[in-house]
């Protein structure tokens, strides 16, 4: 394959996610992320934006999207960020995208008349902002959106050499659109080091992920298809984005559920075992129950999206064995068992440590489980709508005005 590297516009993207002061903790409405950081401390953003001095190639716009967990912190999270930002001298055009600026850009779309994109752009919910992190990509026309995340480290000078060798060409009658790297931890490794627990005997995330890994990353050739991508290391092509968004309904693992998606309109994601991002996260933040349960839910509606297709033109069915042996496990007749067997195992766990809620949340996880399989609404039919609205919205944002005004507004957020 050509490996010629042809001038391209990138963004990369960098959400940091926010939540309370730790005295004011974890609120019923906020939304749940993994380990946001509290407002009173400095988190990981500083590390992660003061790694991009080492790259070569610097010519890319960079965007931090300021998300707090709640509405009513958003304020102080604008000022906390802008203020982090401003204090790290970067070698590259910055940006900070802040909920007060979205607001803006949803104020304009209902003076023209267009209030139903509103509903496409939140700052709220992983999907949701990996939404506006390609929304942003072709506001600024650009042909790359890199999606980075605020807990990561750059270590290879030559990564934006790779992230722009291999996007938009072909790989046999293939086109790349889509390139997934990859993390590696502290000790460089990239594999999954979690300590094995009883309840996950049947569910066997992280075996079947290093499974998959081995398989992907750790074998030849560099670029090869992939049933997996990680969301902080994610290539787009405009080609691909102003086609498929990611979708609101999936609280968690929005990466791979947006890999399902772009494979069933016929768009492959290629894993690059080159390119690599050292992923230092801090101690989740919710208790494993509730991890367990986002899981379950995003699980079983990806298993409905794919057991709803039908045969539409322009898309093709995808089978859960597309995607083995992660997450494809997971999208089989056996989850129910996988659910049920996994928290009541859980759920002794927590009641042998003498917690008492934990024991009964996971428990509760079957019953919810049980009712997230009656979904009033076809999931699939969901999707070709959300993507249809995206279309429309993307198409928009290529009228000149719009595009003028829309990049004004983005660019009050210039540091």
């Amino acid at each position: 394959m050509e490996v010629k590297i042809i001038n391209m516009g990138i963004t990369m993207l960098i959400p940091t996610y926010w939540a309370r002061k730790r005295k004011e903790g974890w609120k019923e409405k906020d939304e749940i992320y993994d380990h946001p950081t509290p407002l009173d401390s400095e988190g990981t953003l500083r590390r992660c934006i003061e790694s991009i001095r080492i790259l070569r190639d610097k010519s890319f716009k960079l965007v931090i999207i300021a998300c707090p967990v709640s509405e009513d912190i958003s304020i102080e999270v604008e000022k906390k960020v802008k203020r982090l930002v401003k204090s790290v001298s970067l070698p590259v055009e910055t940006f900070i995208f802040t909920p007060s600026l979205l607001k803006e850009i949803h104020n304009f779309l209902i003076e023209e008349g267009k209030k139903e994109f509103v509903s496409l752009l939140s700052i709220y919910g992983y999907s949701n902002i990996r939404n506006l992190c390609i929304f942003i990509t072709h506001v600024f026309n650009s042909d790359i959106a890199l999606l980075i995340d605020d807990d990561e480290v750059f270590e290879d000078h030559e990564f934006i050499k790779k992230v722009k060798e291999f996007i938009g060409k072909n790989l046999g009658k293939k086109k790349i659109w889509g390139i997934a790297g990859y993390y590696v931890g502290a000790d460089g490794d990239y594999h999954v080091k979690k300590e094995i627990r009883p309840w996950m005997k049947y569910w066997n995330q992280y075996e079947k992920m290093n499974e998959a890994f081995d398989k992907i990353i750790g074998k030849g050739p560099r670029l090869k298809e992939t049933p997996f991508v990680f969301g902080g290391n994610m290539i787009i092509h405009r080609s691909l984005l102003r086609k498929i968004p990611f979708d609101p309904n999936i609280p968690r693992g929005e990466d791979i559920d947006y890999l399902i998606n772009a494979k069933m309109f016929g768009i492959d994601f290629f894993l690059d075992n080159e390119l690599k991002i050292k992923h230092l996260p801090p101690p989740k933040a919710h208790p494993l129950w509730r991890q367990l349960r986002q899981d379950i839910y995003r699980f079983i509606y990806e298993r409905e999206k794919i057991r709803k297709q039908r045969k539409i033109s322009g898309m093709r069915k995808v089978y859960p064995e597309d995607f083995d042996p992660y997450p494809g496990c997971f999208l089989k007749d056996d989850l129910e068992e996988k659910i049920e067997k996994s928290s009541r195992i859980l759920s002794s766990e927590y009641l042998e440590k003498g917690d008492k809620k934990g024991s009964e949340e996971a428990i509760k996880n079957i019953e919810l489980a049980k009712k997230y399989l009656n979904f009033k609404f076809d999931v699939f039919e969901k999707l070709l709508n959300l993507q249809k609205m995206w279309e429309k919205l993307m198409k928009y944002i290529d009228e000149e005005n719009v595009r003028y005004v829309l990049k004004k507004i983005i660019k009050k957020g210039r540091i």
